[in-house]
Formats: structure tokens, C-alpha cells, sequence
């Protein structure tokens, strides 16, 4: 079967029927035959995906649930984000939403604001669904070695499928970078601990102050469990790799982060140095803000290619934070072995590395030297291989892993950081998600059903006739007077009415939201109508494709009629 565009139409017409003129199509009546016996091209609702949802790594159903919203089904719409992702509240405030960047609104006015009505479901489900405790019917135990997103994602599934699941977790409270190292300003602590107290309703057990390589083993795990899930992040901050940088004073992005989290204040001083562009860096600067310093963020190439969350860095300057772009250390200028400076280079930028970024090359003879107090060193994080038994293959600096988190021993797998290297919140619970889905398989033989290929509705394929402009509903916050020296939350939510108007902007692209217009379009009353679907009476459908033309999201395609 071929799938046909409706201005493609036309062109088959002339092709198959040369003396045929197609404006007979529509003006043609017969009342010897239906008109469906002699169509050329028949419709048929065919919904496509929303680029929002294909872009999203969790694979959320997004146009769903902001279908969902606009009848004010919030509980169900919360539903059925947690069918793909249990932690809404968490990726509504931390995610950076690639859903919302591939949004075919961003082409008419502004992309749709999808992280936060998830937010906003997030926070409604977690004060009204009733958590149900999952009776676990199945008799494998699976340990899960972390408790970030992954390891959480992958312990919510499993158990919530009947499995007794064990999380280990290094620190004192679950959570992992979570925990330590997103700032509450970003993702409150209550939140989180809600989150968590869903998996332990589902019976999930989690022992904490369990060091891997110290106070448990893979060689115990694998022989007390029936499979065990690695799920350890990266935990390792890069060295700067310049002379005395071992020197007290310095730190390392995600110490410092872990130190405030935990309630302790650093002693770092009043002039700080932020070394990096990554969203660690950013938010180690953020948080000495709301110490009372004012720190400065160093990067050693431009704006353009840091990869923080653009809305982070943004945030960052809002707050007053200066950036200081095309900067690099060269040397920890020490006295009486604390740091009082740093030797910097200044750079400039030439081709591009194997990440597709240009690279920074030294400007000879530009050292300076800028006064300090601490310097907080955030230019990235590494996996910790060595908690590894000699039998796990790796790549060299990280675990081995296919998509599925399946390593080469059978019962042992793997997932999020330890495996990809440091990504996004996100990613990792898509990770965890695909892994317990294995696990699952590993157990039962079931067949994991891969995703097809799915057909993306294009912004070029709308009919954007029917849609008013409508700008992007702003999300409440504090303002920058208010963010000083405290971390409560910047960004406040939506309200009930905030996210119905939000939600309303959606084009629900690709997908039929039953707006009538095939109904009431139709020269030949066609179109069927019943409460929950639309149908074609193709008897005395004569293929003209107005229903296609005339739907607003891409949800009708025409295809051609097989030979009778």
C-alpha cells in the first residue's frame, strides 16, 4: 500500500487516467453506482507521531496527556506519564527538554511549554493518586547498585511487575546526584523524598551507606541475587590536570554541590573561580551565589558551545553571574599551601574535536593571573571502573553495555552514566526503563518488542488555517532580589488554569483530536461519527482528499485503491 501526500494526488490522477479531468473527481454523480466503486484514492485516519513525543528519550506520550489536560483529566494524565516515566516531578523541573526544541509550534509561535505541565501532573499526582503497594508474585530478586535515576526507574518497573528489588545506594539517603548534586533551588528535597516513597510503597528496600567495592561486592551480589543491575553513574570529577591544582582550596564541582546539599556550608572564601560550562558548573556558581559570594564561571571556549542547559546559563546571568568565555587554567598559584590565584590562558577557537565542537587553542604569551580564594573545578565527571570484577567487559572507561543494558554475563546488567558517560536526568530514566524491560525478558523469555519506525508529523504537514497565535503561558517565579541567600525554589509551577491555557496550545500533531472537520467537510457525508471514533463509509466515498486537505494535524493520509 502507498501512501500518498494530497498535492501528489493530481499528478497519479494524470498518470494513471490522462484524458480524466481532476476537477470531475468532485463534480461527478451517479445515481447507477456508489460513488466508492470507481475511487482512485481512499482516506484513512492514520495517526502519525508528534515530534515531541519521538524526540523525548523517555518516549513520554505527550500529546496524550496534554489531550488529557485540556478536558482537566489531570489525574489521568498523570497516569499516563508514569507509564513511561515514574518521576514527572523530577524531570518536570530538571529535564531540558528536547521534546520542547523538535515542538512544531516553535516554527508558528513559541514551542509548547511540555516541561511544565509535566511538572505541573507531576506534582498533582503526587498529592492525589493513591500509591498501591505491588504484592511481588514473582520469586527473583534483582539488586540495583545506585539510586539515581536510573537505578530508580529500573527498581519502580520491576517491582511494580512482582520482582523483590534491593537498591544499594552509596550515600546516606536514596537518590544519588539527585541528591547531591542538584541544588534545591532546582529540585526541592521534599519532592524527591515523595518520588522515593512511591518505590517504597511498591516494596522496594533500599540500604544506604553501602560503598560498592567496600561494603558490598558483585562477587556476594551475583551469588544472593538472580540479577544484578550496575547502576553507578559517574561519580569521578576530571582533574584539571595543571601543577599544584591538589592544592587546599580547590574543589571539585560535585564536593562542593554534595557539601551544600548535605547542609554544610564549604569554606571557600569570598572571591570563587567556577571552573567549566557544564551544568555542573553552573550550578556550583548558583549555589555560591546564594552563599553571598559572587562567583566567576570560567569557560575555555564560547557561549555557543557550552553544554549546560541553556536556560541554566541564562538563569545564571540573570542572577548577576559573570562569564568569562575563551579562559583556561594553566597553574595553582599557592602561599602557605592554600591557593591565592590562578595562572589562566586566554584562547581562541580552531577546528572542531571529536565532540563536533571547535576546539580552544592557547594564545601564546596571554597568561594573566586572577586573585582567588577557592576555584571549584567542574569540567566534567568519569566512571569509577575499578569496583568492577575482572569478568565485566568494558569499553575502556566505561561498562560495556548494548540498549537493553545487557552486558557480556548473562545476569548482570547495566545502565545510565556508568554506561553512555554523563548525560542528562532523563536519559538515564529512559535507561533505566529499557533495562528493566530486559531484566523482565531475561526472566520470563518474553520477547522485547522493539519500537517501529515511526512516520513524524512535520510542521509542513499541519494545516496551521485552523490554529490562532498564541504565546508560550510564562512560568511563575522568584525574582532575582528574592533568590539571594536562600535556596528555595526559582521556578513556582503552574496553576490549574495556567496549565489548561498551556495545554490548549497543542497541536496535537499527527494525531486525530476529533475537531469535526472531516465530518463537516465532506461533499458526500462520508464521514462517520460515533463517540469514540470517526470511520469512512467508503460506499460513497469518491476519494477527493478534502478530509485530508482539510484536517488541521496530518491525522488523515490517502492512499492509493488497490486494482478491483
Amino acid at each position: 500500500m502507498k501512501w500518498l501526500d494530497f498535492e501528489t494526488i493530481p499528478k497519479v490522477i494524470l498518470e494513471r487516467e490522462p484524458d480524466y479531468p481532476p476537477w470531475a473527481v468532485s463534480l461527478t454523480n451517479t445515481l447507477v453506482n456508489r460513488t466508492g466503486s470507481w475511487r482512485i484514492f481512499r482516506p484513512k485516519y492514520f495517526d502519525k507521531t508528534p515530534p515531541c513525543n519521538d524526540a523525548c528519550p523517555a518516549h513520554e506520550k505527550i500529546q496524550g496527556y496534554m489531550e488529557l489536560v485540556k478536558q482537566k483529566k489531570f489525574l489521568e494524565g498523570y497516569e499516563l506519564i508514569i507509564e513511561d516515566n515514574p518521576f514527572p516531578s523530577i524531570t518536570g523541573r530538571v529535564c531540558f527538554h528536547p521534546c520542547e526544541a523538535s515542538c512544531n509550534r516553535g516554527e508558528y509561535d513559541e514551542s509548547l511549554g511540555i516541561h511544565n505541565v509535566e511538572r505541573f501532573l507531576g506534582d498533582y499526582g503526587l498529592k492525589r493518586a493513591k500509591a498501591k503497594k505491588s504484592a511481588a508474585h514473582i520469586s527473583k530478586q534483582i539488586a540495583i547498585i545506585g539510586s539515581g535515576p536510573a537505578g530508580l526507574t529500573c527498581a519502580y518497573y520491576l517491582a511494580k511487575s512482582g520482582y523483590k528489588v534491593i537498591v544499594y545506594e552509596h550515600f546516606s539517603l536514596p537518590g544519588g546526584m539527585l541528591r547531591v548534586g542538584i541544588p534545591a533551588y532546582r529540585l526541592p528535597k521534599d519532592i524527591l523524598n515523595k518520588e522515593i516513597r512511591k518505590l517504597e510503597v511498591l516494596g522496594v528496600k533500599f540500604k544506604t551507606n553501602f560503598t560498592l567495592g567496600k561494603d558490598i561486592f558483585l562477587d556476594d551480589l551475583k551469588q544472593t541475587n538472580d540479577a544484578v543491575f550496575i547502576a553507578t553513574g559517574a561519580h569521578k570529577s576530571r582533574n584539571l590536570g595543571v601543577p599544584e591544582e591538589k592544592t587546599r582550596g580547590v574543589y571539585s564541582g560535585l564536593e562542593f554541590l554534595a557539601q551544600i546539599n548535605s547542609g554544610k556550608r564549604p569554606r571557600i572564601g569570598k572571591e570563587i573561580l567556577v571552573i567549566g560550562g557544564g551544568n555542573t558548573a553552573v550550578d556550583a556558581a548558583r549555589s555560591a551565589l546564594r552563599l553571598g559570594i559572587l562567583p566567576k564561571i570560567l569557560y575555555r571556549r564560547t557561549r555557543h558551545e557550552m553544554p549546560a542547559v541553556a536556560e541554566e546559563v541564562q538563569e545564571a546571568e540573570n542572577e548577576g553571574i559573570p562569564i568569562h568565555f575563551l579562559v583556561a587554567p594553566v597553574k595553582v598559584i599557592k602561599s602557605k599551601g592554600r591557593i591565592t590565584r590562578l595562572e589562566c590562558q586566554k584562547m581562541k577557537l580552531g577546528k572542531p574535536d571529536e565532540s563536533g565542537r571547535r576546539r580552544p587553542v592557547p594564545i601564546k604569551g596571554s597568561n594573566f593571573r586572577i586573585k582567588c580564594d577557592s576555584v571549584i573545578c567542574a569540567i566534567g565527571e568519569q566512571i569509577d571502573l575499578s569496583v568492577l570484577t575482572d569478568d565485566i567487559a568494558t569499553t575502556g572507561w566505561s561498562i560495556s553495555a548494548d540498549d537493553w543494558g545487557r552486558t557480556n554475563l548473562p545476569n548482570i546488567f547495566a545502565g545510565g552514566d556508568c554506561v553512555t558517560g554523563p548525560k542528562m536526568v532523563v536519559d538515564a530514566i529512559a535507561a533505566g526503563k529499557r533495562t528493566a524491560l530486559a531484566i523482565d525478558s531475561y526472566f520470563t523469555s518474553r520477547e522485547i518488542k522493539e519500537e517501529p519506525n515511526p512516520e513524524i508529523t512535520l510542521f509542513s504537514n499541519l494545516n496551521i488555517g485552523y490554529f490562532e497565535l498564541a504565546q508560550k503561558v510564562t512560568m511563575p517565579g522568584l525574582n532575582v532580589k528574592e533568590r539571594k541567600r536562600n535556596f528555595r525554589e526559582v521556578h513556582l509551577g503552574y496553576n490549574e488554569l495556567m496549565v489548561y491555557k498551556e495545554a490548549d496550545r497543542c497541536f496535537s500533531c499527527g494525531v486525530c483530536n476529533k475537531c469535526d472537520n472531516c465530518f463537516v467537510f465532506c461533499p458526500d457525508l462520508a464521514v462517520m461519527k460515533s463517540d469514540d471514533k470517526y470511520d469512512f463509509d467508503y460506499d460513497y466515498c469518491k476519494g477527493c482528499g478534502v478530509c485530508a486537505y482539510e484536517c488541521p494535524r496530518n491525522a488523515i493520509s490517502m492512499e492509493e485503491e488497490e486494482a478491483r
